[in-house]
């Protein structure tokens, strides 16, 4: 005989009740989102942190490196030398620095872009040759989701903005470290001009000499050529365990 049955009404209920409760706290409990904790933080953002802590590290070594080369130029010609703060707003810092960012971000600019109606077969870094990709869906389908992001639901050109916000971003970065270099080389070059007796440069004069593009090029070439060997090299070559390639065992010509 069912044990519930034999109890009074009140102590039934009571009974029902309790084990109602308790199954609804267990059901709570194990919907509920994992504990935001600092090692989880850094777990979910470890790629970016350890990205970034390389980054301030060889940061450092450039920034020491150039302040003792340049310096070492400087008593070459006779010129003062400068101290570290002195050096970090100078032209030979400012140039080399952008310089380089000026190259990675038109390289991931362009990356972008090129993907959107470019393809590798068999490649991770490209959409399938043929077929739908999720990244070609239509935001405007799920405008009424409420867990998309706002401009999603917003729609129009803040949408449209959005849609592209990536590619421009990068934009944006590139033609910043496009003008510090610019801006920076030119200091830099007339210090050396004036350092000879010669004559300065304005930012545009500078931008006009192969001294500049030669600068630029040089940085640009090397970042489109370790672009396609990535995307090439993918097609046939494995990492396990990395996004950026494909499972081990996927025949060469599949994307996935």
């Amino acid at each position: 005989m069912d044990a519930s049955k034999t109890l009074a009404p009140s102590a039934r209920d009571a009974t029902l009740g309790s084990v109602s409760e308790a199954e609804h706290a267990g059901h709570a409990r194990a919907t509920e989102k994992p504990r935001k904790t600092f090692a989880r933080f850094l777990y979910e953002n470890g790629l970016t942190l350890v990205l970034m802590a390389m980054f301030l590290i060889t940061m450092l070594g450039q920034t020491l490196t150039g302040h003792v080369e340049h310096n070492n130029e400087n008593e070459e010609h006779g010129q003062p030398t400068l101290s570290l703060p002195q050096y970090l707003v100078s032209g030979h810092f400012m140039e080399a620095t952008a310089e380089n960012w000026e190259s990675e971000f038109l390289q991931m600019a362009m990356f972008v872009v090129l993907t959107v109606c470019l393809r590798q077969k068999g490649s991770p870094e490209s959409k399938p040759v043929d077929g739908e990709d999720p990244v070609d869906e239509d935001p405007n389908e799920k405008r009424n989701d409420p867990n998309v992001p706002w401009p999603v639901r917003k729609g129009g050109f803040v949408l449209w903005l959005y849609s592209h916000s990536l590619s421009i971003a990068f934009a944006v970065l590139f033609l910043l470290s496009f003008a510090v270099h610019a801006w920076g080389g030119a200091k830099d070059y007339s210090e050396e001009q004036l350092a000879h007796g010669e004559a300065g440069a304005t930012t545009l004069q500078y931008m006009a000499t192969s001294r500049f593009w030669f600068e630029s090029f040089q940085n640009w070439q090397s970042e489109f050529l370790s672009l396609a060997a990535m995307v090439y090299l993918a097609v046939f070559l494995r990492e396990k365990g990395s996004a950026e390639s494909k499972p081990v065992a996927t025949p060469h010509g599949e994307q996935e």
